[in-house]
């Protein structure tokens, strides 16, 4: 699957759209997690269990989204983005989503 965050794929042309295609994650941080990055904060920097909950929840997002894609037929998704919003305490849902499309070279 050929996926970007533009609009066109270099070498390729688009020969059908598909549409919207996305893939959702919402997940919580643990207590655990929450009193080991509390730790963290007290020495600064990366705070290394947040960066490694979000990038899996990123990567979740993007291969559902991929799935999404995959199950109507496209080699491609263009516009790839992110969202993310806090939708309660410690509760953080990921969107991943682009315009699912077919492409052969050119």
């Amino acid at each position: 699957m050929h996926n970007t965050t533009g609009f066109t794929l270099t070498g390729f042309r688009i020969t059908k759209e598909l549409g919207t295609v996305r893939g959702i994650v919402v997940r919580s941080r643990s207590l655990i997690g929450n009193i080991g990055a509390g730790l963290q904060t007290l020495f600064g920097g990366d705070i290394t269990l947040y960066t490694q909950l979000c990038e899996r929840a990123r990567e979740d997002a993007y291969q559902r989204m991929s799935a999404h894609a995959a199950a109507l037929g496209a080699n491609a998704i263009l516009g790839v983005r992110y969202d993310a919003t806090e939708i309660g305490t410690g509760i953080t849902e990921v969107l991943c989503y682009g315009t699912a499309v077919v492409v052969e070279s050119v």
